[in-house]
This record gives C-alpha cells, sequence and structure tokens, in this order.
C-alpha cells in the first residue's frame, strides 16, 4: 500500500472544503505518463484488450496535439504533466451500502453531505475517491423503469452493449490535447442510459473528490437519454489544497434522442492548486432540448465551455453559467452552440464576478451551417468588476454560413455602484453585506434555473470568499 503525503498549502486558507485524509491507497501509479503506466492502469482496471488499444491510441493523440496558443492566458505554463499521478486507486472494491465505506473516506463526504443529499431528493448517486469511485447506489424505481445508472468502469464491463454505440463519439479521442489525455487515462466517472419515453423525475447526482497531492482526475461520463425521455444529472467537486498544483481532466458526453430533454448541473468548486481543464459536448436530435448549467467558483484556472451540436431540426440548446474568480484564480469559461439543422435555437446566459486581482471570461462560438435554415441564437454575457485589479474579457465568435438565420450578442461590463452601496448601507448594513445583496441580484437569472441545493451551496461559497478577503478591493 502507498502512503500519499506531504504539506498542506496556505492556499487552503479561506476555502472549507480543503482538507486532506491519510489513505493507504491500494495502488498508486509512478508519477509521470508513459505508455507502460497506461498499460498499467488497464491492467489494475482488469479491462478487455479493446479498452486498452483505445487508450494508447488516445495517448499517441495528446503527444501529438499541443496545448492551444490561446488556452490559459499563460497560466498552463506552469503546469508540468510529468509531476503528475495519473492513478491511485483508494479501495479495492465499491460498495453500495454507506457504512461499508473506508472511515476515513466516509467521514470526508459525511462532512461534504453527501448521504443527507441522497436520502432528502437523489433518485441515485456516485461518489468518486481520486480515480475511483468507492459508493454507488441506485433507488429501485430506476431499476423497475429499466434506467441504467452505474459507474463507467462496471458499464464498459456489464453493459458494453449499450455503451459501445456512443462511447468517444460525441467527444472523439482526438478531439483536443486534453479530451485525448482523458480517452487514454480515464477511470471513473458516470454512465446513465435512460429508456425511451422514461421521465426521471428526481436529480441523479456523482460527486468528485480529490484527495492525494499532485494527482490528476479524469473521470469519463457518458449519458443517454432516449427519445421522449428526460433527466436531470447533477455533478459537483471539490479537493485538498495542497502547496502542489493537481490536475483535473474530465470529459462529459451527452445523446439526447428525438423528443428527449436533459439537464446537466455542474457545480465545481476544486480549491485554488487545481487545475480544471474539461470537454462538456451534447448532441441533440429532433425537437431535442439539452441544457448545461454550470457554476465555476473554485480552481486555480478552469477551461470549461459546455456545447451542445444541434444536430435534429426543432433542437434546442441552453447554457446558463456563473463565473467566479477571486484571488489567483482564472475563471475561462464559455459555450458552444452549433446549428446544424434547420429552425434550431439557442440560448447562452453568462454571469461572470471577478475581485482582488482574479480573472472572468467569456469565450464562446455560435455556428450556423449552410442549410440550417430558421436558426435562431441569442448570447449574453454580463460581467461585474469589483476593484480595479481584476481583469474580465470578451471572445465571442459567431460564424454563420445561412443567411435565413437571426443572431444576437449582448455583453455588458459593470462595477458595484457607489449610489447603491450607500443607499444600503445607510439602512444598517455593513459594506460586505451590501456587496454580497448586489452581487445575488447579479447572478438570479441564473440561480433561479439551480436545484435548491445547489443555488444555496454558490450562495454559501460567493459570501464565504467574499467575507474572507474582504467585500471589496
Amino acid at each position: 500500500m502507498a502512503v500519499l503525503m506531504s504539506r498542506p498549502s496556505s492556499i487552503g486558507e479561506g476555502y472549507q472544503l480543503g482538507w486532506h485524509d491519510p489513505i493507504d491507497y491500494v495502488f498508486a501509479a509512478d508519477q509521470g505518463l508513459d505508455e507502460a503506466v497506461i498499460r498499467r492502469i488497464s491492467a489494475e482496471k482488469g479491462e478487455r484488450p479493446d479498452i486498452l488499444e483505445r487508450r494508447l491510441a488516445a495517448y499517441e493523440a495528446f503527444r501529438r496535439i499541443p496545448v492551444p496558443a490561446w488556452a490559459g492566458n499563460g497560466e498552463l505554463a506552469s503546469l508540468d504533466f510529468g509531476d503528475i499521478r495519473y492513478y491511485v486507486r483508494p479501495t479495492r472494491r465499491q460498495v453500495r451500502d454507506w457504512n461499508q465505506v473506508p472511515v476515513r473516506i466516509k467521514t470526508t463526504f459525511d462532512r461534504l453531505a453527501i448521504p443527507d443529499a441522497e436520502q432528502r431528493f437523489l433518485g441515485g448517486v456516485s461518489a468518486q475517491y481520486d480515480s475511483e469511485i468507492v459508493y454507488h447506489r441506485n433507488r429501485a424505481e430506476l431499476d423497475r423503469l429499466g434506467v441504467v445508472f452505474t459507474d463507467m468502469d462496471t458499464a464498459v464491463r456489464d453493459h458494453w452493449d449499450l455503451v459501445q454505440p456512443y462511447l468517444g463519439t460525441v467527444v472523439p479521442f482526438d478531439d483536443n490535447k486534453f479530451a485525448a489525455l482523458n480517452s487514454a487515462v480515464w477511470s471513473g466517472g458516470s454512465f446513465l442510459y435512460v429508456p425511451p419515453g422514461v421521465s426521471v423525475e428526481k436529480p441523479l447526482q456523482a460527486y468528485f473528490r480529490i484527495n492525494a497531492e499532485r494527482l490528476g482526475q479524469f473521470e469519463r461520463t457518458l449519458l443517454v437519454a432516449c427519445e421522449d425521455s428526460f433527466v436531470h444529472y447533477i455533478d459537483g467537486c471539490s479537493a485538498a489544497a495542497w502547496a502542489a498544483t493537481s490536475l483535473h481532466a474530465g470529459v462529459i458526453e451527452v445523446v439526447v434522442g428525438r423528443g428527449a430533454r436533459c439537464r446537466v448541473t455542474g457545480l465545481q468548486n476544486w480549491s485554488k492548486s487545481v487545475y480544471n481543464l474539461v470537454t462538456k459536448r451534447a448532441v441533440a436530435y429532433e425537437d431535442a432540448t439539452m441544457e448545461w448549467i454550470d457554476g465555476n467558483i473554485g480552481a486555480r484556472l478552469t477551461m470549461n465551455y459546455p456545447s451542445v451540436v444541434l444536430r435534429g431540426a426543432g433542437a434546442h440548446g441552453e447554457v446558463l453559467s456563473i463565473g467566479y474568480a477571486g484571488e489567483g484564480q482564472y475563471q475561462d469559461t464559455g459555450a458552444k452552440m452549433i446549428h446544424a439543422a434547420p429552425e434550431t435555437t439557442s440560448t447562452v446566459t453568462s454571469k461572470s464576478i471577478c475581485r482582488h486581482g482574479g480573472r472572468a471570461g467569456y469565450r464562446g462560438i455560435v455556428h450556423v451551417d449552410q442549410g440550417a435554415t430558421g436558426a435562431r441564437s441569442f448570447v449574453r454575457c454580463d460581467s461585474l468588476i469589483l476593484d480595479s485589479a481584476s481583469v474580465t474579457e470578451t471572445h465571442p465568435s459567431i460564424e454563420v454560413d445561412e443567411l435565413d438565420a437571426r443572431i444576437g450578442h449582448e455583453a455588458t461590463v459593470s462595477r458595484v455602484n457607489d449610489d447603491q452601496l450607500f443607499y444600503m448601507m445607510a439602512r444598517g448594513l455593513t459594506e460586505e453585506q451590501a456587496t454580497s445583496m448586489l452581487i445575488a441580484g447579479f447572478v438570479e437569472p441564473v440561480i433561479r434555473e439551480l436545484p435548491l441545493a445547489c443555488a444555496d451551496e454558490i450562495n454559501h461559497l460567493i459570501a464565504l470568499d467574499m467575507a474572507a478577503a474582504g467585500a471589496v478591493g
């Protein structure tokens, strides 16, 4: 067994989820990445040979594809791929009984309130600790409806007939450098298959926790909503705060069948020692609706651009996002909408807040294919700057190859209004309380679309961060 321990970082101060656990890992790969490491990961998992072949092909693509010149505004220069540990296994087996989770790991998820959320409003839950899902359980009604909700490793082993037609079709293994890395070393993540005509009333959730230092977490998630179905999937995350950096490069692929609706809500609250470089993409077929709702609160650098390829006539895509950048953070977030069929519609609403030198940017693409007649898209990105040291940026791209299309884009940048602060403080509020209330009003259009627990958490996290460093600069 390997015990991975080191010195926590002061960057965890003010971050309430930054504790770490001393864990006797069942297996820990050496730092760095080469073909031998990939073969060892596959062997440790007992995978079929064709999965290993996919991993090795993706590894060659990762080596070949450069980091995009624009990526991270220079922040990625300090990320050393050779300093990352690409796989650690905390337990030998996954369990369905919460009381069978190892005590230290169970205590961590108890502190994160995962069991409470499961009991109150979730239809099923997965808990991933470092590289593996350690706990997974569904409500019995899911099985009766024919819904398959499990971790990706189990899905590849036991449900290959459902996985094979879709895996890698929405996000190919060579799509970009970080997707290629994920395809080479992925572990954990969720697989969800909703049969035709089935509506899953309660949300399903996965929670991802990074505990080990210098770890890379690479979950692979595949969601399939068949025709006329509905499902809501939520993922959340947090990490121990270490002096050294960690890497998160997850991939989410979503297939939304004819007339189906799928909503994916993500709440990213990594510690400031994590690079968060994710690829999220959905394909929506005829009259389907795909909704991405994102809260980006933590991480040192986030690159997150949820995408929808509107492949069927009448398909609709939505992205609602919040990015909050504090000291030492860069939130580079946005959306991509690809109109590939007639009468498709999309909306993007992006809200970003930066303070104490943080950087928050919107980066988006709206593309309309030739022949996608009647396509309509509207993008609105609003930024709120809380001090003179912070920076906000907007990088929109609009590509229209069809004359019969209507595209709109609006962007605003504003500061906290001194008159509003004075008015509220004159009625007994502190400057911190008044600023927090103004921020709450600014993000309300996105917050109201979140599940209650997620909305409360985002408001709480922003308030904590404001209190930790002072409300205004």
